[in-house]
């Protein structure tokens, strides 16, 4: 499976409320919201001149995946229309709107809904395992089969308990589009990518701001990194979005909410706890050593209660736990992914054997440690710290890990987006760029 383009990076704190972290006081929420540090974001939108070259990469990459096979195809000869739409628009007018809409119905809407109504979900293998252990999980209490049961690698289930409940509006009977997991896992990201970015970005008034956050939420969404995924079925669009939104909190100092955020999409993925450390460190260097534990403490336990309360039963098979979260992820099991891109980690162990499998694992533990080296060493002082660290991190991982594809680069390159579009910019740097809000048709 490949995945897409953009999402953008928790903007910078404002050194005057660095020079008051000294009267910061120690609780894990970090100062009250009435006192929290003025964020410094976006003071305007993104060039259209940059923007219609981004939405001319979209339209290259849709091409090329037109040529791929099942759901791949499909999504890439919808969303090329889609895209090839938004920039002739973006070139032509002066509006947001108009490129936009093409962009969200072309990229989006219009193969999601096909899809849903139109392909099985078994052209979908995420679709699939997702229904298949949110059954497993309302007969049973755990969505994890045990070994006797599994015949194929698609009788695995790598996702976390929560991760479940999005199979369970189709459980529940709900019919058509309301029972397909794909438009609860694109709720979840639409509401996620828009409360991240209204927490980042400033206005001269509240519609201002609006409009701001609408565009910036819109260009998100109907990127490559995002549509592409969420229309095929592919579970990591939310992750990304919570880790966003988690971010966001962070860089207005509200860590437990933040806390609270990751610990939903840890109970979702195992590829979200990579965030935690990264966080804690700089709520340690931004606040203290007690709003680092707490913020900590506060990510495990709601984990933990979330988890358990999705898949109560879930501990009564460890066995289980062990080989679906930890032996398939590691490519150690009898029936391995097909789903596995030629990167260094899998090309290793699967061209040398054992030696192969004990030299990757090998280069991963150094990877984890020499990162929390650095980590330690040049501690983030900022969300925009911490998101640089997290691309750095999942992408070294990602190439690592023996059992991967390329779509998981869609973690790194989706928070160099969220950086592109939350950073401060000068209007003095493009004489393209938009003023204030969008400027409506002409």
């Amino acid at each position: 499976m490949t995945v897409d383009t953009t999402s953008g990076a928790a903007a910078a704190d404002s050194p005057a409320a660095v020079g008051r972290d000294e009267a910061v006081p120690d609780t894990a929420e970090g100062p009250d919201e009435t006192r929290s540090a003025p964020v410094s974001g976006p003071g305007m939108l993104p060039g259209r001149r940059a923007i219609t070259v981004w939405f001319a990469i979209f339209t290259v990459y849709a091409g090329a995946e037109i040529f791929t096979r099942h759901a791949d195809g499909t999504w890439g000869a919808w969303a090329c229309g889609g895209y090839a739409v938004a920039t002739a628009l973006f070139l032509v007018t002066r509006n947001w709107l108009a490129p936009l809409a093409a962009a969200v119905a072309g990229a989006f809407v219009g193969p999601l809904v096909w899809m849903i109504l139109k392909v099985p979900d078994t052209s979908t293998a995420e679709v699939v395992v997702i229904n298949r252990s949110a059954d497993y999980l309302a007969m049973h209490g755990t969505p994890y089969l045990p070994a006797n049961l599994i015949t194929s690698w698609q009788n695995y289930n790598p996702y976390l308990p929560l991760m479940e409940l999005f199979g369970l509006p189709r459980e529940a009977g709900f019919p058509g589009l309301l029972g397909d997991p794909r438009i609860w896992t694109s709720l979840v990201t639409i509401v996620a990518l828009t409360a991240a970015f209204a927490l980042v970005t400033p206005g001269t008034g509240r519609d201002d701001r609006r409009r701001r956050v609408a565009v910036l939420a819109t260009i998100s969404v109907v990127s490559p990194l995002v549509a592409f995924p969420l229309t095929v079925g592919v579970t990591d669009p939310p992750i990304i979005a919570l880790t966003c939104l988690a971010l966001a909190l962070a860089t207005r100092r509200q860590f437990l909410r933040a806390a609270l955020v990751l610990a939903a999409a840890c109970a979702m993925k195992s590829t979200a706890w990579a965030v935690l450390p990264v966080l804690a460190v700089m709520a340690w260097v931004r606040e203290s050593h007690r709003v680092a534990v707490k913020f900590t403490g506060a990510v495990i336990g709601a984990a933990v209660v979330l988890g358990l309360a999705a898949a109560p039963n879930a501990l009564a098979t460890p066995d289980a736990i062990r080989q679906n979260l930890i032996d398939y992820p590691l490519g150690t099991t009898t029936f391995k992914t097909v789903a596995r891109s030629p990167l260094p980690g899998y090309l290793i162990s699967h061209h040398f054997g054992h030696a192969g499998q004990l030299t990757v694992d090998a280069l991963l533990v150094l990877a984890v440690i020499a990162f929390a080296i650095w980590l330690l060493a040049r501690p983030p002082r900022d969300a925009r710290d911490a998101t640089v660290r997290l691309v750095v991190v999942y992408a070294v991982l990602f190439t690592l890990s023996p059992s991967t594809r390329y779509g998981y680069y869609a973690y790194p390159l989706a928070l160099v987006g969220w950086l592109v579009l939350t950073r401060p910019r000068s209007t003095a740097a493009d004489p393209e760029r938009v003023v204030g809000s969008p400027p409506g048709p002409r």
